[in-house]
């Protein structure tokens, strides 16, 4: 049980519940799944801001500029923003696990289906509206390309 879901549920969330608790030996390979093809132009990142519990970096999402497609995916998907899941102690602060493990941060990139929605609040509502890419992170050794976002982090201290 993740440390911060002590208590149970008390809404029954079906088969889309989160946090999930990835089984490995539960896997299934899937030969025809195609390559996951993500094409992201920086130049659509709009701002970054602190929303009391977290931070987002929002992505203007008006035209396809900032996408992927192909894996499981029916149609392509626009970059909306991406946040991050962190706890008070290396020890944990994923969302979600890996056999139980769980993992100091985890990076989501959230996705709306453009194609079949005219707006992100509407596809939200939908079971084929958003496609997350979740990232496990982990302590190491500095990490250039991740500077520039935790150099912003200090203007966006407060909500």
């Amino acid at each position: 049980v993740h440390p911060l879901w002590q208590s149970p549920l008390t809404i029954p969330g079906g088969t889309r519940q989160s946090p999930i608790n990835i089984e490995w030996r539960d896997s299934v390979y899937d030969p025809f799944l195609k390559p996951l093809k993500i094409t992201y132009d920086p130049t659509t990142c709009l701002h970054i801001w602190n929303n009391g519990y977290s931070f987002l970096v929002e992505f203007d999402d008006s035209t396809d500029r900032s996408i992927i497609l192909g894996g499981p995916l029916e149609n392509q998907y626009r970059l909306k923003q991406f946040h991050f899941h962190w706890g008070a102690i290396n020890d944990w602060g994923s969302e979600h696990t890996v056999d139980s493990k769980f993992y100091p941060a985890e990076l989501h990139l959230v996705h709306w289906n453009a194609v079949v929605y005219p707006t992100f609040e509407e596809a939200v509502m939908e079971g084929n509206g958003l496609a997350v890419i979740g990232v496990f992170l982990k302590l190491g050794a500095h990490h250039e390309g991740l500077q520039t976002l935790v150099d912003a982090l200090p203007a966006v201290k407060h909500k």
